[in-house]
């Protein structure tokens, strides 16, 4: 299965999203921000097959780390996740980067199949 990143600053929402995913079959790396989720895609090398972001987080939000990891290691594919409408719209600037969002509050079932949907796009 895949290797992936899930970058969330809301605990439950970031153990739910790895746990679904780790069940799925995936491995799963977490990061509690985009400064700490950038640090590990550069320990990484940029291995991870996708990474999964919230897009508002504190220090460093999903946009930014999403353009700092694309401009590192441009194959990087992102999905992110988001509550706020606005937030989707802000998303739009990273085409081609960014494979989906997701909107919040999300079911396990809906992130396993948009992950699985995410992955099959460059399978």
């Amino acid at each position: 299965m895949a290797k992936l990143l899930i970058v969330e600053d809301d605990e439950s929402v970031r153990t739910l999203a790895a746990r679904a995913l780790e069940r799925a079959g995936h491995t799963v790396a977490i990061a509690a921000d985009g400064a700490q989720g950038l640090a590990l895609i550069r320990a990484a090398q940029g291995s991870f097959d996708l990474v999964v972001s919230d897009i508002r987080m504190p220090e460093m939000d999903g946009i930014e780390m999403a353009r700092a990891a694309a401009s590192l290691f441009p194959a990087t594919k992102i999905m992110l996740m988001t509550g706020y409408a606005d937030q989707r719209e802000r998303a739009e600037e990273l085409n081609g980067v960014i494979l989906d969002v997701v909107q919040k509050p999300f079911t396990l079932a809906e992130i396993r199949a948009r992950v699985d949907r995410a992955l099959a796009c460059f399978a």
